[in-house]
């Protein structure tokens, strides 16, 4: 794109009624220094417009305790973002719209590492959970359920 063009455009976006100009959702993620899969859905959300920064870590157990993430929703990464959580492989519509809704929600949780998840092959067959962790404490609940299409 043309420098004078570019301006232009984003003169025109500014100076719009009720244009909100949103910087990039900032994401912190945490994994296991030798998992591909984890650098494969980092790259997926940085594609996608969030600003990733991808920490390598010796305990990720003591990750995921820290945040609270329950033990039996662990996957195989835990990233942070705008005061959330998204363990495991977390499509990105589901983040989408947490970061849109803003749930009482501690995060996000795609337990395991399901077959065709994002990060694992992205397979239109692929069928998982993405279960929502309330931060009060009460029982976790399915909150977007990934079927075939």
């Amino acid at each position: 794109m043309k420098r004078r063009t570019f301006i232009s455009l984003v003169a025109s976006a500014a100076a719009a009624p009720g244009m909100v100009l949103a910087a990039a959702p900032k994401m912190t993620v945490h994994k296991d220094p030798n998992c591909g899969c984890c650098a494969a859905w980092a790259s997926a959300f940085g594609k996608a417009g969030y600003d990733v920064s991808t920490v390598n870590e010796a305990d990720m157990d003591a990750v995921k305790v820290g945040l609270k993430v329950p033990s039996n929703l662990w996957g195989c990464h835990t990233a942070e973002v705008d005061g959330y959580y998204l363990e495991g492989h977390v499509p990105l519509d589901a983040a989408e719209k947490l970061l849109r809704e803003r749930p009482p929600l501690a995060g996000l949780a795609v337990a395991g590492m399901p077959s065709g998840s994002l990060g694992m092959g992205n397979d239109p067959r692929a069928s998982y959970d993405v279960m929502a962790v309330p931060r009060d404490g009460s029982a976790p609940y399915v909150y977007l359920a990934v079927r075939p299409s």
